[in-house]
């Protein structure tokens, strides 16, 4: 197989991930979680069932296939820190850089939109906070010190789904834009520069 050829493959497997994942989220806005099936996601996607479960591997990772692919850089941005730099200080910047997709109005309709799915669905509760478990280990198991490493994993994963949360009731009281951008910079280097006095020399790469 030549390179093109692979590339456009890739590109193409991209692309029906993405169609499935915005048909999916159209109808889980449109209907709630609950009431739609992954046969109705995959007739809205033009796809078949089984090829929307090579890509998502349950409904609830179809609707939270964005916030995975965020935790996912977080963590690379502390594997790939640079040297001198510090877990604390790679994690803070990648968030901030995550702020700038806030400055989009429509950004902010569909937090509304997502949040009010996620209040009215049990299921969705349980898989948020289990990801957000697996991805605090994962990022447990970048630092050193053993339950050091583990206390300074929860408190950066509590301080970015804090500001998930405060963002989310920015957006719900009809914060938009630059806005909303803004205040969530404001209370990110806020908290941040609280856990600078715990753990801003903790982790620094050689």
């Amino acid at each position: 197989m030549s390179v093109a050829t692979a590339g456009l493959r890739e590109r193409k497997k991209q692309q029906t991930r993405q169609d499935i994942f915005d048909a999916s989220q159209r109808l889980f806005a449109r209907h709630g979680f609950e009431k739609v099936t992954v046969a109705a996601i995959a007739r809205a996607a033009n796809v078949s069932e089984m090829t929307v479960f090579n890509h998502f591997a349950t409904k609830e990772d179809l609707f939270y296939g964005g916030m995975q692919d965020f935790e996912e850089q977080l963590i690379e941005a502390v594997r790939t820190r640079r040297r001198g730099q510090t877990a604390l200080d790679a994690f803070r910047y990648r968030v901030l850089e995550g702020a700038s997709t806030l400055d989009s109005p429509e950004r902010a309709a569909a937090i509304v939109r997502s949040g009010r799915v996620i209040a009215a669905s049990p299921s969705l509760q349980a898989r948020e906070r289990q990801i957000v478990d697996v991805y605090t280990e994962r990022l447990a198991e970048l630092l050193p010190g053993g339950v050091e490493a583990a206390v300074a994993a929860a408190a950066l994963m509590a301080a970015h789904r804090a500001l998930v949360v405060f963002t989310r009731l920015q957006a719900a009281a009809g914060e938009r834009g630059p806005a909303l951008a803004g205040a969530f910079r404001a209370q990110a280097r806020r908290v941040f520069g609280r856990l600078e006095r715990g753990l801003g020399g903790y982790a620094a790469r050689a």
